[in-house]
């Protein structure tokens, strides 16, 4: 059970939410409850002394010099999700839905954003009931906050707009009616809190960051393997030649490397002093994202355990305080980093592919790691089509590199004139986390199928392979068996993708 309170949370409590594997809910502390009402009740107090609150008794953005009737306050919140109901391109899948939500609610009870505690009920029951909002992707510039797409978060909150419940997408009204929940009427602010914060692109950073973990260590064990197939020099990880180099992600990535080859025993091949550099310098690739992970974490959980709207609310010390919290730079810093060192590891992994299809680098193998024996092999051509396809799949997650915090536009009358991007690095970033995957996958297959070549040539025992590389071998072919006859392969692939992005297999002690 994970307890939305005021403290913090990390990047695995929101994967772990988004993936339906843990349930939640709401500090049942009266201390905790107290904090949160403290903050609406000020609020209240403000507007019965007519006090002059941005978002609450002003128009919105470029709009906050218009002053707000009475009458009409309580109206204004619902006419900011309404109008902000023009998201377009593809809808976030309902993982990433929960995300952003778990996200949402994270931020908003740290209590300085002026809700009621009967918001964050509503927002956590979403999430107990697991009815996710469909929110589109595209809208949003990363400043003020996620106001397009929250904005279907807020209508969502209200019985409007639609969700995904039940393995099907309905209209909102009909999935609350059928399960007894009353649409909420938002208060002053509450339009405010919810949209105007970083949660769709902390969301998604969270959900990208433990992908982009993964696929560090499964590059290092796609290495290893990769060594073996192509005959390659273990020395090259040497424990002493590292240590000359203290990047400590670099290190464990050859101290993984050193483990899987057993380097200690002298080279197979005395003669092949250096490798290529997708064989060689592989740490040095690999440990650029290894080394980043830290404080991409850091980065990323400070924003997630951040109050991120605006204004502030200090009910404590009774001030309303105009800022920029709203605004998703660190986000966007380390989305489009996360993305250049994953589309690098693409690149290795296609690299290492390259070389083991060609007979001119491969030392021995059947060209295109070809499986057909006898008169069959005139026919056969082995993962030639699928070596073109990681190609393809790398040059589009390297051409997606190109950083989405540098193309800052100015918007809403020029009082959003410079903004973060913080959304589109994090798709950017999500999609070259496919495209890697898929190269993975591709490389996986690829160095399994080089392995048994090998074995079968007597070039390598089994026992000399390790029970590491074995297992990765073995978990491989549950779902792929060997390439014997040329088949298709791109139902194995997807099914390998999936298992790959479910993280089924642990690959070092650490993770």
């Amino acid at each position: 059970m994970i307890t939305f309170d005021d403290k913090p949370i990390t990047i695995e409590d929101i994967t772990a939410i988004a993936r339906g594997e843990q349930e939640v809910m709401l500090s049942p502390s009266p201390a905790f409850a107290d904090r949160i009402r403290q903050g609406s009740a000020f609020l209240e107090q403000l507007l019965e002394e007519d006090g002059a609150i941005y978002g609450v008794t002003t128009g919105y953005g470029d709009s906050c010099t218009t002053m707000i009737p009475d009458e009409l306050v309580a109206e204004l919140p619902h006419h900011l999700f309404t109008f902000h109901g023009c998201g377009l391109g593809d809808m976030l899948d309902p993982m990433q839905g929960r995300a952003v939500v778990a996200a949402r609610l994270n931020s908003l009870t740290f209590g300085y954003s002026g809700v009621t505690f009967e918001l964050l009920e509503q927002l956590t029951l979403l999430l107990q009931k697991d009815i996710v909002p469909v929110i589109p992707s595209e809208g949003s510039v990363g400043a003020s906050g996620d106001l397009t797409p929250l904005s279907y978060v807020a209508a969502v909150l209200c019985g409007e707009r639609e969700v995904y419940w039940r393995g099907e997408r309905r209209p909102t009204a009909e999935v609350f009616a059928e399960e007894g929940i009353t649409p909420l009427r938002l208060k002053p602010k509450e339009g405010l809190a919810i949209m105007n914060g970083t949660a769709v692109m902390t969301g998604l950073a969270c959900l990208a960051f433990e992908r982009a973990e993964y696929l560090s260590r499964l590059a290092t064990r796609i290495t290893a393997m990769a060594t073996l197939v192509l005959d390659g020099n273990a020395h090259h990880y040497d424990e002493v030649l590292f240590s000359v180099k203290p990047h400590s992600g670099q290190q464990n990535v050859a101290a993984r490397l050193r483990n899987d080859l057993h380097a200690g025993e002298p080279p197979r091949n005395p003669n092949r002093l250096q490798d290529r550099y997708s064989l060689r310098c592989a740490p040095h690739v690999i440990g650029v994202l290894e080394d980043s992970l830290p404080w991409l974490r850091q980065f990323i959980e400070n924003e997630l355990n951040s109050a991120n709207d605006n204004p502030i609310i200090d009910a404590e010390g009774k001030h309303v305080l105009h800022g920029g919290h709203f605004y998703g730079g660190h986000i966007a810093a380390a989305m489009d980093s996360m993305k250049t060192a994953v589309a690098n590891i693409a690149d290795l992994l296609d690299r290492q592919m390259a070389q083991m299809m060609d007979v001119k680098f491969n030392h021995g193998l059947p060209a295109n790691l070809s499986g057909a024996k006898g008169e069959r092999a005139a026919i056969n051509h082995g993962l030639k089509a699928l070596q073109i396809g990681a190609s393809a799949w790398t040059a589009e997650a390297l051409k997606l590199t190109m950083p989405a915090s540098v193309f800052s536009r100015s918007t809403e009358c020029h009082n959003q004139d410079k903004v973060s991007m913080g959304t589109i690095a994090a798709r950017d970033c999500l999609r070259v986390l496919q495209l890697t995957e898929q190269v993975t996958a591709s490389a996986l297959f690829s160095v399994c199928q080089g392995l048994q070549l090998r074995v079968e040539n007597g070039d390598l025992s089994w026992d000399s392979i390790g029970t590491s590389l074995q297992g990765t071998l073995e978990w491989v072919r549950e779902s792929s068996p060997k390439l014997t006859e040329d088949r298709a392969l791109d139902k194995e692939l997807r099914t390998l993708i999936a298992r790959i992005q479910n993280r089924e297999r642990a690959l070092y002690p650490e993770g």
